[in-house]
Formats: structure tokens, C-alpha cells, sequence
């Protein structure tokens, strides 16, 4: 199979992309190659109107947030994940290391040779162990869940 890397890669850019955004953009580029316009002035000029709407979209940015009214996307809360999460994170990484030991030591037709071969085998092994784990697991978890009971840690904080 030959393999000619810059029509394959602009094929797959385009293959990829919307197919309305794809039209446009021809569209676009048929225009100016039928205008005989100058290609540099004309994007030239189109990256000075887009500096000038960006730097209008940043003074009213600053605008917005010196009248208090902020129209940005929401703030994504990340919640501290339970003792029992941790647990049953620590859980699986073990069954990962378990599961990984497992697996076997020559298997180039498998994973593939080297590098690559080493990183399949332990991207399966890391999702073998969080399935593992997800159900009842092999009991780590719940035995350090019972251990160490979620109470006020030295700080006075509970959690």
C-alpha cells in the first residue's frame, strides 16, 4: 500500500470536518482564486479585521466585568472524590499490577512489538483492574474503608 502523506492527510482533515464548514471553506477559496485578487493582501486584510474583533471582543470583555456582569461559561465544580473512591482507586491500581504480571511476556502478535506493545499491554491491564474493582473487587477497599473510618482528620476537618 502506498501511502503519499500530504493528499492522504488533507483528505482526512477533510473527511473529518463538517461537511457545511467543508462547502464554506471551498467556497471561499474558490472565491479568491476566481477574483484575481492579491492572495497576501487579501489575508492581510482579513487578519487585521479579525485583530479588530478581537480586540473588540476583549473591550467588552472588560467592560462586562467592571459593570459585574460576566457572561462566561460556568464554572465546572470538581467534587474531592469520597474515601471509599480512593479506596477503590487504590484497589485497582493492585489489580492492575496483579493482572499486568499476568499477562504474557512474549506477545508480539497481541500487543505489538517494543514501546507500543508494552503501553497496550498496560492500558489493558490498567482497564482490566478498574473493572475489577468496580464491582466487589477482591475486598482491598472495603477492608482499608473499615480501617480507616472517614472522621476528622488532624487539620479538624472531616473527610
Amino acid at each position: 500500500m502506498i501511502v503519499t502523506a500530504t493528499p492522504d492527510l488533507v483528505l482526512d482533515v477533510l473527511d473529518a470536518a463538517d461537511p457545511v464548514a467543508q462547502r464554506t471553506a471551498t467556497a471561499k477559496l474558490d472565491a479568491l482564486k476566481t477574483s484575481d485578487a492579491d492572495f497576501a493582501a487579501t489575508m492581510d486584510a482579513e487578519a487585521s479585521r479579525a485583530a479588530a474583533a478581537a480586540a473588540d471582543q476583549s473591550a467588552a470583555k472588560v467592560t462586562e466585568a467592571q459593570s459585574g456582569v460576566v457572561n462566561g461559561p460556568p464554572v465546572q465544580v470538581i467534587k474531592k472524590p469520597g474515601p471509599d473512591e480512593v479506596y477503590r482507586k487504590f484497589e485497582a491500581f493492585i489489580l492492575q499490577t496483579f493482572v499486568e504480571t499476568m499477562l504474557p511476556k512474549e506477545s508480539e502478535e497481541v500487543f505489538g512489538k517494543g514501546t507500543a506493545g508494552g503501553v497496550w499491554k498496560s492500558m489493558l491491564a490498567e482497564q482490566l483492574g478498574a473493572q475489577l474493582a468496580k464491582g466487589k473487587g477482591i475486598g482491598i477497599a472495603k477492608q482499608l474503608a473499615s480501617a480507616h473510618p472517614a472522621g476528622p482528620d488532624v487539620t479538624g476537618k472531616s473527610g
